[in-house]
């Protein structure tokens, strides 16, 4: 079993992650970690994603055109009634 490491929380609410466990992690300055509430008062720290998966997708696809072009092209010619 690993020992346990501690940390104090500051008047503002700061917390230093120790450093052994920064390095085994891969947690560099500036980079943002997300919290959730876990059962029995415990909290879980991931690192965030770098991108949101919006902001990744944004540019993917290839366009250039108007949005009524691109919707007329996807849809075809009306069928004949």
């Amino acid at each position: 079993m690993q020992s346990r490491l501690r940390a104090r929380v500051t008047e503002r609410g700061q917390v230093t992650i120790p450093k052994r466990l920064r390095d085994r992690l891969g947690i560099r300055a500036g980079e943002t970690l997300e919290f959730d509430e876990a059962e029995g008062g415990r909290l879980v720290a991931r690192k965030a994603a770098e991108r949101d998966p919006l902001d990744a997708a944004y540019g993917v696809l290839a366009g250039g055109g108007a949005t009524d072009e691109l919707v007329e092209s996807l849809r075809g010619e009306p069928d004949a009634t």
